[in-house]
């Protein structure tokens, strides 16, 4: 069976600009995956699924969405895919059970099955005693249920999700996460986008990270996560002291870990130890070896390193 997406060596270079925005990445998202596609500002992910979704055409290479060409069958391309934007288009002068019914009848889904199909779809987004009410006067989680509604509309193979949870309070986040997961139980295929690396590592069963239009790694969130050096981390807030600097106080702890690295300098220096030890064991050692540079242990957390820190190592942290 062919992949839901397929991506071959992908180019795209804006007119006038130095550098490709994609540059030559290639990646397969199988069928009824959830697959996320992470990046920070700028790394090309959103030109990648602008390809993808037939509103940019590339400069070189392929990709394929449900087994059609959206270079060369855009039409067909698009009947067989559906987005979510990050920010509400829905037509506000409209009821939200119109928005559904006229995207229906532009994909061409007849008058008795467009009209079962919102009744469906508004009372599984839990909107069913809504579907009369004027977009306007919709809540912004309400109004990302209906753009989740509206996309299941023509029963696209695969979705596009972008940010399917920003500005959402944790109810309504919760509930698109366990409509996304019953969509990928129901054979679709989700690609999403997203900041939030929680809700990658939550609902993604593979993750492609991308930055300087390059894809830099790419498999599960636990694959990715194991990856980083360490089984444990150890977060520590300190205060050195005046005559010390923040590089000489990470290469004193550094024999300590697998790694150490800064994390955070607002107020005093924050510093990440990657151990493959008893992180519990280890305050001890690194609040002696603080002590003898005159430095003052003032915070501890221990955890594990999730995939936030992969996309830190991998993208660093500068601003972008």
């Amino acid at each position: 069976m062919d992949a839901a997406v397929r991506v071959t060596d992908l180019v795209k270079r804006y007119p006038g600009r130095p550098v490709n925005a994609v540059d030559g990445i290639s990646f397969t998202v199988e069928r009824g995956e959830v697959f996320g596609l992470l990046g920070p500002n700028g790394a090309g992910k959103t030109t990648t699924i602008g390809v993808l979704t037939t509103r940019v055409l590339p400069t070189s290479g392929a990709a394929s969405v449900a087994g059609v060409d959206v270079a060369a069958d855009p039409v067909t391309a698009r009947s067989r895919l559906s987005v979510v934007p990050q920010r509400p288009n829905l037509d506000r002068a409209l009821t939200a059970r119109q928005n559904l019914v006229f995207h229906a009848a532009y994909h061409g889904v007849g008058r008795a099955e467009r009209n079962r199909r919102a009744d469906a779809l508004l009372e599984q987004l839990g909107l069913g005693g809504r579907g009369g009410d004027k977009v306007d006067d919709y809540s912004g989680g309400m109004a990302q249920r209906l753009l989740i509604a509206r996309a299941l509309m023509h029963a696209p193979q695969v979705v596009f999700l972008d940010e399917p949870s920003t500005g959402l309070d944790p109810q309504a986040r919760l509930f698109v996460w366990d409509r996304i997961r019953e969509l990928r139980a129901g054979g679709v295929t989700v690609v999403l986008t997203t900041h939030d690396m929680d809700e990658a590592a939550a609902l993604a069963d593979r993750v492609g990270i991308m930055d300087h239009g390059r894809l830099l790694a790419l498999d599960t969130p636990a694959a990715l996560t194991r990856s980083l050096p360490g089984s444990a981390t150890l977060d520590i807030d300190l205060e050195r002291a005046p005559e010390d600097t923040d590089e000489a106080v990470l290469d004193a702890l550094a024999p300590l870990a697998e790694r150490v690295e800064q994390v955070a300098d607002s107020s005093g220096l924050r510093a990440r130890l990657y151990l493959s030890g008893d992180a519990a064991a280890l305050v001890g050692p690194v609040s002696e070896a603080l002590g003898a540079r005159g430095a003052r242990l003032t915070g501890v957390r221990i955890g594990e390193p999730s995939l936030e820190d992969v996309f830190l190592n991998l993208t660093g942290r500068e601003l972008r």
